[in-house]
């Protein structure tokens, strides 16, 4: 195997070093606490005040001012009823909670499969609070690969599972990136997303998965330039998905032929080996 340069080296480790500072902000996915599913019945969940419930096309949150709740947008503290709408897949972190300062638990508003859920993010979460870094493989460079994007005329909807069972996903799919790695001894043709700002993505399985890494991974690349086809994939910046730190994520499967049939032994390990 040869050397890596030193230039490449730096750059993976400033990579490394942008990954775990953000997920190491306060109130990131690693303060995920809890996920519940509002109903139309005002009812109480769980870490937080109030009662809490799903009218019409809105989410409902009734409180006294006495319960300490207060909206993430203003600090106002919710002194009675008051309403938010989200489009399907969109989230907002709605209103803030307990602590010395009233907000240690963030409150996001999400959802998901037309249904509304809460989920809490706690500063104080241990996962958060013990976290120290995602335990990776060593640099490869020869897990640097060249590919051909073959991309579609318009992108194509595939139906997907997630991370969680009751949420059923969408993979929309641009094209299909072609690509070999060393000692498959086959092209692996992979399905893959737009990931904006000239980005795409690759969400795979490997056999790594539940022995050294988390059930899946994801890899984001830059699209080819205009009027090319070649795209460059750097596995060694495989990340986890938000699930693989807690089980309150929604995160999206890897497109069923989405399978590299050899151990990607580079990017980032299962985080249950290091928090």
């Amino acid at each position: 195997m040869s050397t890596p340069k030193l230039e490449t080296i730096t750059q993976w480790q400033t990579f490394r070093s942008a990954r775990n500072a953000e997920l190491a902000q306060k109130h990131g996915w690693l303060t995920l606490t809890s996920l519940q599913w509002l109903t139309e019945t005002p009812s109480p969940v769980e870490h937080l005040p109030g009662l809490w419930s799903v009218e019409g096309d809105a989410a409902v949150l009734s409180a006294t001012g006495g319960d300490g709740l207060t909206l993430a947008a203003t600090d106002a503290p919710v002194d009675g009823t008051v309403t938010a709408s989200l489009a399907d897949e969109e989230s907002l972190i709605w209103v803030h909670y307990g602590g010395s300062n009233g907000k240690q638990i963030a409150v996001e508003l999400a959802r998901r499969g037309g249904r509304y859920a809460l989920r809490t993010r706690d500063a104080a979460a241990a996962v958060f609070t013990a976290f120290r870094g995602v335990p990776t493989f060593g640099y490869r460079p020869d897990l640097v690969v060249e590919g051909r994007l073959e991309a579609y005329p318009e992108p194509v909807e595939v139906p997907i599972r997630t991370a969680h069972p009751a949420v059923d996903g969408v993979h929309l799919t641009v094209g299909e990136v072609v690509l070999r790695l060393p000692g498959s001894g086959q092209d692996y043709r992979l399905q893959v997303s737009d990931e904006g700002r000239g980005r795409l993505a690759l969400t795979f399985h490997d056999p790594t998965n539940n022995v050294s890494t988390a059930g899946w991974r994801k890899v984001a690349f830059d699209a080819p330039k205009p009027g090319t086809s070649t795209v460059t994939v750097d596995f060694n910046r495989s990340v986890n998905y938000p699930s693989a730190f807690t089980p309150f994520g929604t995160c999206p499967m890897p497109v069923g032929g989405n399978i590299i049939g050899v151990p990607v032994e580079a990017g980032e390990q299962d985080p249950g080996t290091r928090i």
